[in-house]
């Protein structure tokens, strides 16, 4: 007897509908990826055919960064992407290029989130707690980065200056992950799946939670350039109803856990060819199932969250000062709280 699955299933529904409208007319979008599981869900949109349903054709043009995406999508190299605020990504919607059209990881209280680490070295020096960082080197990508935000908040709610921590920017995630592990830099900040693998390895160690520093962290955005928010609104959303559909199922599998056994291998399977695929499927499984982070709903946006690191920057003189909520979101795409 023959069995379908149900991604084989979503891709043929997805094939009839093109048939009936012409595959040629399929519109190419690129969207800008990171190699971390909370990017999966446009991984699985794609996958499952989801943006195929919306007469969407993917390409995927990965980064190693947020900054360097934003200035991506800027200038036109990519339409869309999934990422953390920064302050190039702020100054960008200030000059009218670019607009965050929704939300993305959240940190929730019923869902473990971002773990703060430090390398073997600095614990084994004193450092216990979050308490124990002032004086330390605190590992970000750049200047304006989340990590750098981060880590401000933590020595704002520890009582210790911001300038007590020794902010050293190494530009990607993996060169702050062997930073870390070397003892070249103190301490870090993370989200769970990475924080376990390097737990694990008796190199790292965890000393707190980044949701003890910050209420409803709107960890990381959708966005988009103003010229399609202003222009291409059918084309937001599209793309936003397709992404819905790939975070539903993000969720479903990863953190509610009431997808099928079967379904979520079929999904680990999609995302395995663009996170932790320099590792054999069956050691990449635990990995990307480990510790994912809630995604929000249909993309909706915790505007408080994006405010108070709006503040947080314009008080670090890292963006203009007049920059403001108005140019840098459009909440007129996704429910907004």
């Amino acid at each position: 007897m023959l069995k379908i699955t149900r991604r084989a299933f979503a891709v043929l529904a997805a094939a009839t509908i093109l048939a009936g409208t012409g595959a040629a007319s399929a519109e190419p979008i690129k969207v800008g990826i990171l190699s971390l599981v909370s990017h999966s869900p446009s991984i699985i949109a794609e996958g499952k055919g989801y943006f195929a349903e919306q007469g969407l054709e993917v390409e995927f043009v990965p980064f190693q960064a947020a900054q360097p995406m934003a200035v991506a999508i800027a200038s036109g190299d990519v339409d869309f992407g999934m990422t953390a605020m920064t302050a190039g990504l702020i100054s960008l919607a200030e000059k009218g290029a670019v607009k965050i059209i929704g939300g993305a990881l959240q940190e929730t209280p019923e869902i473990d989130g971002q773990k703060i680490l430090v390398s073997k070295a600095a614990h084994e020096a004193g450092v216990k707690t979050p308490g124990d960082l002032a004086g330390k080197r605190y590992g970000i990508t750049t200047a304006g980065s989340s990590f750098h935000y981060m880590a401000h908040k933590i020595a704002d709610k520890e009582g210790f200056e911001r300038s007590a921590l020794e902010l050293v920017p190494l530009n990607a995630v993996p060169a702050v992950i062997a930073s870390l592990k070397s003892g070249q830099i103190d301490a870090w900040s993370i989200v769970p799946n990475i924080a376990a693998g390097l737990t694990k390895s008796g190199e790292v160690f965890e000393i707190g939670k980044v949701s003890d520093y910050i209420d409803g962290y709107q960890v990381t955005t959708v966005f988009t350039s103003a010229d399609n928010v202003a222009n291409n609104r059918e084309l937001v959303e599209k793309y936003l109803a397709a992404l819905s559909k790939g975070v539903a199922d993000y969720n479903a599998a990863f953190v509610d856990k009431t997808m099928s056994d079967e379904d979520s291998t079929e999904v680990v399977g999609m995302i395995h060819k663009y996170v932790y695929s320099d590792r054999p499927l069956d050691a990449a499984d635990p990995a990307i199932r480990a510790g994912a982070m809630r995604i929000n709903e249909d993309a909706k946006l915790n505007v408080s969250s994006i405010e108070d690191q709006l503040e947080w920057f314009k008080s670090e003189n890292l963006v203009p000062a007049e920059a403001s909520m108005d140019k840098l979101v459009d909440t007129s795409f996704v429910e907004t709280f």
